[in-house]
């Protein structure tokens, strides 16, 4: 299993469902947006740091992004 991928199509996943955007999404947890297309197209080794900032800015908790 490739974590990055799974973690990035979660994280698409839950953004999609809340209705917020990639930008919305960088702004609220302080990221670029770039990096946010990146993490959900699985491109991005994402610090622990980084995980707590999307899951807060999207309001759910972070073990939800690990339910594969």
């Amino acid at each position: 299993m490739d974590v990055k991928a799974e973690y990035g199509k979660k994280v698409r996943t839950i953004r999609k469902k809340e209705g917020v955007s990639q930008e919305s999404l960088a702004d609220l947890a302080g990221l670029d947006r770039t990096y946010i297309s990146d993490i959900e197209n699985g491109k991005r080794n994402v610090s622990i740091e980084t995980i707590f900032k999307i899951a807060e800015a999207l309001k759910t908790p972070v073990v939800e992004f690990f339910k594969f």
